[in-house]
């Protein structure tokens, strides 16, 4: 039963590999609209800021780049998910495997 148990957690962790190298480009981050007020006009832009290696970051983004950042954020974040999955899994794979060693031990 168990056995089965640690079948069904490695194919779940072959398939999260699976996709995580369909993800394409991708960078951590929010992109927000800001308005710059200048001789009472409005100048919108768009900026993204995301904290890497323990610094924050903001970056200006052009207009005809806003689509593809957008699209790389939603595959950073379809990657951190598909991590942390995978992580919960193998402690839940590891966990299981000591727990099944231990019963053919104690027979």
């Amino acid at each position: 039963m168990q056995d089965k148990r640690l079948e069904k957690i490695q194919k779940e962790i072959e398939e999260i590999k699976q996709e995580l190298q369909g993800i394409g480009e991708m960078r951590p981050g929010c992109l927000s609209k800001q308005i710059y007020y200048r001789n009472d006009k409005k100048y919108p832009y768009y900026q993204i800021s995301y904290t890497y290696k323990i610094k924050s970051h903001t970056e200006y983004v052009r207009d005809e780049f806003v689509a593809e950042v957008r699209e790389q954020i939603k595959n950073y974040r379809r990657f951190k998910r598909l991590t942390n999955r995978w992580v919960d899994l193998a402690i839940k794979h590891a966990k299981l495997k000591m727990k099944i060693e231990v019963k053919k031990s104690d027979k």
